[in-house]
Order: C-alpha cells, then structure tokens, then sequence
C-alpha cells in the first residue's frame, strides 16, 4: 500500500465513523433516548461516541481526545442504567473526560484570544448552581460541585482556542447538555411535560459537543473552520 493509499483509507474510515456515529446517535434520538433503560438502549447509546473516537484515531488525533470520546462512551453506558451507583461511575467517567479535554485545550488555548465575558458568564453559571441545583441532589452534592467545577474550566480554556471556532462551540454544546442533564435529573419530575423534549435536547446538543470538540481541536488542523 502506498502512502497516498493509506492516506485515502484513514480519512475514508474517519468520515464514515463520524457518519456513522450520526446515524446512531439519531437512531438514539428517535428511538431510545426518552425511554427507561434497557440493553439495547445502552448499546446504541455508546456506539456514537466510540465510532467518534475510531474515526479521530484511525486520522491520528489527539491521544487525550481520543482518550475522552472513550470515557464519554464509558459514562454513557452507566448513565443509561438506574441507580445512584451507575450514576456515580458515569458522572467519573465524563469528570475525567473533561480533564482530558482541559489538558488538550491548555497548550493551545491563549489569554490573548479569550472572551472575558462569556468566562464571566460560566462562572456566575456556576456559582448559581449552589442554589438552583445542589440543594436538590441529597448525598451527590459534592460530587456534582466538582463536575461543575470542571466543565466551567473546561470551557474556559475552550474559549481560549484561536482559530478553531468549531471546537468552541462544541464545548458549549456539551457544558448545555450537562446543565439540562442535571435539570432533567434533580428539577424536573417524571410526570413533567418537558422530559422528554428535554432528553431529546440534551441527547442532541451532547453529540454536536462530542462532534465540535473533535472536528474543531481534535487534530492539528480543524476539520473545518467557521
């Protein structure tokens, strides 16, 4: 095989894992998302963010990107299941996801180049969440402080990152999702009308986060650029 042939063959496995890691996470959303847990539930789940991080690591992306989709998918798994355990294992998962991604935006990121009114922004975010959200989560409240904590330094250093807008906005995206998680979780009842758009919601804004970060900071050179 040439290295024009190999190079063919890697971007083609990476466009069809990110396609295909669409597909499933639309499958998920249609199909599964707003429904109890169940094996099948689980599988599809996961299968969207571990076809995300084949196709960055079949292009040679980022390790610690890579590294992240991997725990994502792990969190996915046990956050599909019931139980304060599962739930437990998941939100670790993802917490040291976001160390990862906050390690691979670090070097990059600038104080040059950061919006000092959006960190404002996730910080006062932050902060409100001592009394809109932990009074309500009982023995998990030290726990959620410090994946609050992490997703605000996780998009503080994404909005440091110059020239790769892509990954920004899927930083984003994923600090949104995790705030309607924890709505969905400790706020809303099971009776609410608002559930289900809402899992629907999270479950699409989770997968344009995983996506964004990828494409837009996942390789030497963004994907694409906005």
């Amino acid at each position: 095989m040439t290295v024009f042939e190999e190079i063919v063959l890697r971007q083609s496995i990476m466009l069809s894992g990110l396609s295909f890691g669409f597909l499933m996470a639309l499958i998920f959303a249609v199909c599964f998302c707003y429904r109890g847990p169940s094996k099948r539930k689980t599988i599809i789940k996961v299968l969207t963010p571990l076809a995300f991080a084949v196709a960055g690591y079949v292009n040679f992306a980022a390790p610690l990107v890579v590294l992240g989709l991997l725990l994502s998918a792990i969190g996915d798994a046990f956050l599909s299941r019931e139980g304060e355990k599962s739930f437990l294992i998941g939100l670790i998962a993802f917490a040291v996801a976001h160390v990862l991604y906050i390690a691979h935006f670090l070097p990059m990121a600038s104080l040059v180049e950061l919006a000092w009114f959006p960190v404002v922004l996730l910080v006062v975010l932050a902060l409100s969440t001592e009394r809109w959200l932990i009074p309500y989560t009982d023995d998990m409240a030290w726990p959620v402080r410090v994946y609050v904590l992490l997703i605000t330094v996780m998009g503080c250093a994404a909005l440091g990152l110059s020239g790769r807008e892509v990954a920004v906005l899927g930083a984003f995206a994923f600090i949104l999702s995790d705030l309607i998680l924890a709505i969905n979780l400790f706020r809303l009842t099971t009776a609410s009308r608002w559930l289900i758009p809402s899992e629907i919601a999270l479950w699409i804004f989770y997968v344009l986060g995983q996506a964004g970060i990828l494409i837009g900071a996942g390789f030497a050179r963004p994907l694409f650029s906005i």
